[in-house]
């Protein structure tokens, strides 16, 4: 099969990752944090080697600054919810996913104030377009960092500059780029980062995380078990254990592990630079077929490998139904779960025909599409 759908989940993982999910499961299957047996201890050695190299991929000096969640959704609930309450003001963007825009819209009926910053059709969110949405009662900035719909890039380093000047929280959702675009929270001034594991991070379903800038308090989601303070009956104030109540994922952990210990000894910068190769490479041959739209922008340098398109007089549902059947491609159609990007580019109504490059993609896999694109847009002619 040529896969083309790792903006949904990567695939093919790095042979690593399911050795060391089967590893912990049959040789150091305890519960880490919560007994103090050799299995426990070792489960618990595993989840901390996570945490510290995720802190070394996203620039974070303190690893326990890093906090385990099942994906992003769960993740950018943890960081919009924990932060606001009613009376505050957030601003956030035309592009963004369904997991920030349903936690906005709950919140604006209980009260939180909401205001969206337009994107261009293009999908990227001028600077400017953010900062004049911003009032004295901000207490937050939504930003995805680049699309999953079109691939956009959005300027987060600039808008975290703003932020910290004016001391609103930076809540960066990197569901496509963690793995794929170089990320320095620091650097970038990012208080708050959302990612998963599942996708360019190239771990296991079930598995994400967020950063917690070490100034910020926020509140759980979830109360519990933490495997401390267990004589308390609050919940404890340091991370990670405010944020991880219950069992954690181990044996995805463990996998997504090896998957960003692959990352670090690839190095993000050069994956970004094939995929950018790539990317460009299917942008411009799909614009090339006649009946075909691209959305986006065609500069590979201001995108990820994340492209939809359409094709003439075609739903794109069926469209990725034949890619499937008749030339064995995997992608995806529909509104990608992110309506509001949709509706910036046009396609509210259609919904598009997705591909989406990963770190194990190739240029064999940009010459089959193209090749099955072609032949779908011939074919509609006869």
């Amino acid at each position: 099969m040529t896969y083309l759908d790792n903006a949904a989940t990567s695939w093919p993982k790095p042979p690593a990752v399911l050795a060391a999910m089967c590893e912990m499961i049959e040789h150091a299957g305890g519960n880490p944090g919560r007994s103090g047996h050799r299995l426990a201890m070792r489960a618990g050695e595993t989840v901390y080697a996570c945490r510290e190299n995720l802190a070394k991929l996203f620039g974070v000096s303190d690893p326990l600054r890093i906090c385990f969640t099942s994906n992003t959704t769960e993740s950018l609930n943890l960081a919009i919810r924990g932060s606001l309450e009613p009376g505050d003001h957030v601003v956030f963007s035309a592009m963004e996913h369904n997991s920030v825009w349903r936690p906005l819209r709950e919140l604006e009926r209980r009260g939180v104030h909401i205001s969206m910053a337009p994107a261009g059709a293009n999908g990227i969110v001028r600077c400017d377009n953010i900062v004049s949405h911003l009032r004295p009662d901000t207490k937050l900035i939504v930003l995805i960092h680049a699309s999953n719909v079109n691939g956009a890039l959005n300027p987060v380093e600039e808008v975290g500059r703003i932020a910290r000047e004016r001391n609103v929280r930076f809540l960066v959702d990197a569901a496509q780029t963690a793995g794929v675009v170089p990320i320095d929270v620091e650097a970038m001034r990012i208080d708050l980062l959302a990612f998963p594991g599942h996708k360019g991070l190239l771990g296991p379903q079930g598995t994400g995380g967020l950063y917690v800038r070490d100034s910020i308090r926020l509140e759980p989601l979830n109360h519990g078990g933490t495997g401390s303070e267990s004589e308390s009956s609050t919940q404890p104030e340091f991370a990670p254990d405010r944020y991880e109540s219950g069992t954690l994922n181990t044996p995805g952990i463990a996998g997504l592990n090896e998957g960003v210990k692959y990352l670090l000894q690839r190095g993000v910068a050069e994956i970004q630079r094939q995929e950018q190769t790539l990317t460009e490479r299917l942008v411009r041959g799909l614009a090339e077929i006649p009946r075909i739209h691209v959305y986006g922008t065609a500069n590979p340098c201001e995108r990820t490998g994340v492209i939809s398109f359409n094709l003439e007089g075609r739903d794109p549902v069926l469209v990725a139904d034949e890619l499937d059947r008749t030339f064995d491609i995997a992608c995806r159609a529909g509104l990608h779960c992110a309506y509001l990007a949709h509706r910036t580019q046009g396609t509210g109504q259609t919904g598009t025909c997705r591909f989406s490059l990963g770190a194990l993609s190739t240029g064999r896999d940009v010459d089959v599409a193209l090749g099955a694109v072609r032949a779908l847009a011939q074919e509609g002619k006869s």
